[in-house]
C-alpha cells in the first residue's frame, strides 16, 4: 500500500489524532483526503475534501460511501471515551462507547469494504488503543470496547483477505489529544503516532504498536494476570 496517489478517507478528522492523519497524508502525496466529521464544519483542513459522516448512523455512514467511490485507504479513526466503570457507570454512555467504536466501525468497514474491493482490495487501518488489552479503573467501558474493536479487526481481516485488501491494527497508549486533555501523564506526540502508523501500513504491517508501553502490555499478555493487575492481587 503506497500513501503516495492514494485516495484516503479519514473518519474523526476535525481534532486530534485524525487531524494529523489528514495532513501527513497530503503531505506524502495522497491524490485525494476526504476528511470526515460528525460537525463537518469544524474540518479546516487546507487541501480536503470535507463529508459529514456520523460513523453512529447508518443514514450518514450510507451517504458517505456514495459520495466516496474512490476510496483505496480507509482510516477508521473516530471514536469516543466517556471515563465510565461497567459495574457502575452510567449505562447509556458505556452503550454509547459500544455503540461508536465498535458498531460505528463496523458500519463504516460494512459500507467501505464493497468500494475497496472494486478499486483493487487497498487498506484499512483502525485506531485501537493499549486498552484493547489492558482494563484500567475509571475508564473500564473504553476498554471493553476497544477490545470488541481489536476483535473486529482480527476478524475483518481474515474476511476481506480474499478481497486483497489489507486491514492494520494501531495500538497506542496515552496521546496528547482533545480526549486526553484532562489527564497529567506523559503523552505520545500524536504527529510521531501518526508517522510511524503510515509507515506500517506502506510496510504492509496487519499491527502496529506505537510506543513502547503498548509494546510491554502486549508481551505481558502472556504472563498471568496479576502481571497487568498487581492490585487485585494484593487486594485479594
Amino acid at each position: 500500500m503506497k500513501i503516495a496517489g492514494s485516495v484516503v478517507l479519514v473518519t474523526g478528522a476535525n481534532r486530534g489524532i485524525g487531524r494529523h492523519f489528514a495532513q501527513q497524508l497530503l503531505e506524502r502525496g495522497a491524490a485525494k483526503v476526504y476528511a470526515t466529521a460528525r460537525n463537518a464544519e469544524q474540518v479546516d483542513i487546507p487541501g480536503v475534501q470535507v463529508l459529514r459522516l456520523d460513523i453512529t448512523d447508518p443514514e450518514s455512514v450510507a451517504a458517505a460511501a456514495v459520495a466516496a467511490p474512490d476510496v483505496t485507504l480507509l482510516i477508521n479513526n473516530a471514536g469516543v471515551a466517556t471515563f465510565q466503570n461497567l459495574v457502575t457507570g452510567d449505562l447509556e454512555k458505556i452503550r454509547l462507547e459500544m455503540d461508536t467504536n465498535y458498531f460505528g466501525t463496523l458500519g463504516v468497514v460494512r459500507a467501505f469494504a464493497p468500494v475497496l474491493a472494486t478499486n483493487g482490495g487497498g487498506a484499512i487501518l483502525n485506531v485501537l488503543s493499549v486498552m484493547s488489552w489492558l482494563a484500567y479503573e475509571g475508564a473500564n467501558a473504553y476498554a471493553a470496547a476497544k477490545a470488541a474493536e481489536w476483535s473486529l479487526t482480527n476478524g475483518i481481516r481474515l474476511e476481506l483477505a480474499g478481497q486483497g485488501t489489507l486491514v492494520t491494527g494501531l495500538h497506542l497508549s496515552s496521546t496528547d489529544t482533545d480526549m486526553m486533555a484532562g489527564s497529567d501523564i506523559e503523552k505520545n506526540d500524536p504527529a510521531d503516532v501518526v508517522r510511524t502508523a503510515l509507515d506500517g501500513i506502506e510496510a504492509g504491517r496487519i499491527e502496529i504498536l506505537a510506543d513502547d508501553a503498548t509494546a510491554q502490555v502486549k508481551a505481558a499478555l502472556s504472563a498471568d494476570p496479576g502481571t497487568l493487575y498487581p492490585q487485585v492481587v494484593s487486594a485479594l
